[in-house]
């Protein structure tokens, strides 16, 4: 169907799932505020993973439709490629917020978890590609560990929120997660939750639209699978994560905002168990090209230099940026112009 449209009509789609996925995101934040404060469970745990797990459904459907179509790079790199861009747009929203550095106000242990935790999650890839290649009815056993490994760090997540070993030092500049008692009062919250869904699936079909219309155009004009899946649809689907986060820090959501990227993070690791088991035709992660495995490792150098600065938790930087930020987006930068010129 879409392999016989001119580029014009593809870029159309391509731009008006784009704008789906971008509206629909948007709104979410708020719907996500309200059920933190409704649920109790806080900011940093439900923008960690319902927040997190929702503005990553299209990046998820893209793997799951590469994968299915055979497309092993399109499928990986469009999940780590998607990483390591909310890392940089969580920098860029540190440069927003003007009081102080963000991972210093809105300091959270979960956060910090959640950080320590993706580092965890990012590294079995590598683990699965040097190790021989295994696979138990098509999947490789890192796969099924990726989940086991998300699903206990969700659960201990909360229980760090709840009963925490550590915290951080509040400062004048630290903002905490009050429940805002008036809008809990506003609407119910099953419809809370039926509008949130809803809004996930239509971003679900957006995001098969965007994998359709970058496979036609990786086979019509020869493009690298690794260079349309980290710098083409894991932006464009990750979108959601720049307005949302920009959206939280507007409305000084500060531990929605950091959580929801990191959350976010941690949920696309899962795009490695799907694709994994969309793939047909072995291991994806044998499968795969030196490019793909080069954002897997940009992705673990931005989380963990975002991980040490909410240890640091440096209170103000030059312009206003903290310098994880900065070494954040520089490693962004050097990454694109590598992989654009390089690779």
């Amino acid at each position: 169907m879409f392999s016989s449209l001119p580029l014009a009509a593809l870029m159309g789609i391509f731009a008006a799932a784009a704008l789906v996925i971008l509206l629909c995101g948007t709104r979410l934040t708020n719907l996500a505020d309200r059920l933190a404060d409704r649920t109790g469970f806080g900011e940093a745990l439900v923008g960690g993973v319902l927040l997190g797990a929702a503005t990553s459904l299209s990046g998820t459907i893209v793997s799951l439709t590469a994968a299915l179509d055979g497309r092993a790079s399109l499928a990986f790199s469009n999940g780590i490629g998607g990483i390591a861009a909310q890392t940089a747009f969580l920098a860029v929203a540190d440069t927003v917020y003007r009081r102080a550095n963000l991972e210093h106000a809105a300091a959270e242990l979960a956060n910090v978890f959640q950080g320590a935790l993706l580092m965890l999650l990012l590294a079995l890839p590598v683990a699965a590609f040097t190790a021989p290649e295994v696979a138990i009815a098509g999947i490789h056993p890192v796969s099924i560990l990726l989940l086991a490994i998300y699903a206990g760090g969700v659960v201990a997540s909360n229980r760090v929120r709840q009963e925490p070993m550590w915290k951080p030092v509040n400062t004048g500049e630290t903002s905490p997660d009050e429940p805002d008692e008036e809008e809990e009062s506003r609407r119910n919250t099953v419809i809370l939750l039926a509008t949130f869904a809803g809004l996930m699936l239509l971003m679900g079909v957006a995001g098969w639209a965007i994998a359709k219309v970058a496979s036609v155009l990786t086979d019509r004009y020869g493009l690298s699978a690794s260079l349309v899946g980290a710098l083409m649809t894991a932006v464009v689907t990750s979108l959601p994560e720049l307005v949302t986060t920009l959206a939280a820090v507007r409305r000084g959501a500060l531990q929605l905002a950091v959580g929801g990227i990191i959350g976010g993070n941690t949920f696309d690791t899962l795009f490695l168990t799907i694709s994994d088991a969309g793939y047909r035709d072995g291991s994806i992660y044998h499968a795969l090209q030196k490019a793909d495995y080069f954002w897997l490792t940009t992705g673990m150098i931005m989380t963990a230099i975002l991980v040490l600065g909410q240890l640091y938790r440096q209170k103000e930087g030059p312009a206003n940026i903290g310098l994880e930020s900065a070494g954040i987006l520089g490693v962004y930068a050097v990454a694109i112009l590598v992989q654009g010129v390089f690779m």
